[in-house]
């Protein structure tokens, strides 16, 4: 017998749903729409990077997140900032199609990986959009299924649905020089999308970036309240042997998924996407006169995002963007504004990587979180709740 569960009486009057600019909303970005969810915005900054200062905002009901990425910030102004660069620019799609048998398929396989198969494949792409340009194709067989992996930049959009378009003709031209090519599916997990992946650690996806900083001694002692033997340490055994007794895939990094998380929700971008973005592996030696100076970096090889499109298109999330300047596709330089994003949230993670991991270092974690992370309605639990 099936049962129901009835909504509470009221359950929804504290959901807002006037004063919304729903026209952006339908058809684009959400379905069976019944309000609206605010979320807090906190600032943080400036971050200094490159030479230009950045107020990074971050919608997050994590209490002191924001606080703890603006305290990274200000080292890294007292330290003459960050520089930053991006690697790679190529977002991905990965379908699955099916051969009469795993000789057949890997006859196909081969063609694919001529000059004369890639360029076949790119000719049926390129005619799609006025930004894709097939740039790399990674063929992977399993038995008869051939897993294609087109790979191709998107101008300023985050371009899921632009790879999905080329994909879709690439895979019909192939169809006519192998009629018996039967395509599975245009995405079969081999891209990847929204799920740990090692592919997407180590051949990238959407942007690769990396960021660095040297933080002088007494900026650490001073700013960090920790040492730079004492940061070093915790981050070969916290970040990096700690995560591979884990069997972390591309989670060799403190908390980089908290700033990713925090800046998409607030700049418009698909927050599932966190799962792949948050791939960063940071890195911190001793550096100056006597080992003293910390070096930091982190490197993220997937960074999925974009200024136009979807989520992006909504006023609240615009006016993030505009704080960044970054809002919509860049006159003259398609796709800048988008690499510029993704320097941006590399900047933050390197911010929010510092004071984690200094307040961990320092042993200030736990003391903190009671402090800023507690509501006042927590103080009437009772000792078994809290």
């Amino acid at each position: 017998m099936l049962s129901s569960r009835l909504p509470v009486p009221n359950a929804l009057d504290r959901l807002p749903f006037r004063h919304y600019d729903y026209s952006k909303v339908m058809g684009n970005c959400c379905e069976n729409v019944i309000g609206y969810m605010p979320v807090p915005v906190g600032v943080a900054g400036p971050l200094l990077m490159d030479g230009a200062q950045f107020h990074v905002p971050m919608a997050t009901t994590e209490g002191c997140l924001v606080a703890s990425t603006n305290r990274g910030c200000r080292t890294l102004c007292l330290s003459g900032g960050c520089s930053s660069r991006v690697l790679s620019d190529g977002m991905t799609r990965g379908p699955v199609v099916r051969l009469a048998s795993a000789c057949r398929a890997a006859e196909v396989k081969a063609w694919l990986e001529t000059t004369d198969g890639f360029c076949g494949m790119k000719d049926a792409f390129d005619q799609t959009s006025r930004f894709a340009r097939l740039e790399k194709l990674h063929v992977g067989l399993a038995g008869r299924n051939l897993y294609i992996r087109f790979q191709s930049q998107t101008g300023d959009a985050m371009g899921m649905n632009m790879l999905s378009k080329g994909t879709e003709q690439a895979l019909q031209s192939l169809q006519q020089q192998y009629p018996d090519v039967e395509v599975l599916s245009v995405s079969g997990n081999y891209c990847t999308d929204k799920k740990p992946a090692a592919i997407n650690w180590i051949l990238g996806r959407g942007k690769a970036a990396v960021c660095e900083a040297t933080i002088p001694a007494r900026v650490v002692r001073e700013v960090l309240k920790t040492s730079t033997a004492a940061l070093v340490d915790l981050n070969i055994n916290k970040n990096l042997v700690g995560s591979v007794m884990a069997g972390s895939i591309g989670g060799f990094n403190a908390h980089a998924a908290n700033i990713v998380a925090a800046i998409y929700i607030a700049c418009g971008q698909d927050p599932a996407q966190t799962v792949g973005s948050s791939n960063c592996i940071t890195q911190m030696e001793a550096s100056g006169p006597g080992g003293e100076d910390l070096y930091i970096s982190c490197t993220m090889p997937s960074i999925e995002l974009g200024t136009v499109g979807g989520g992006t298109n909504l006023p609240p999330q615009q006016a993030c963007l505009q704080m960044l300047g970054v809002q919509g596709s860049s006159p003259g330089h398609p796709g800048e504004n988008a690499r510029q994003l993704a320097r941006v949230v590399c900047g933050a993670v390197l911010a929010g990587e510092l004071s984690l991991m200094a307040a961990l270092a320092a042993g200030h974690l736990v003391k903190s979180h009671m402090t800023h992370n507690r509501s006042k309605a927590n103080l009437s639990e009772t000792p078994a709740q809290s």
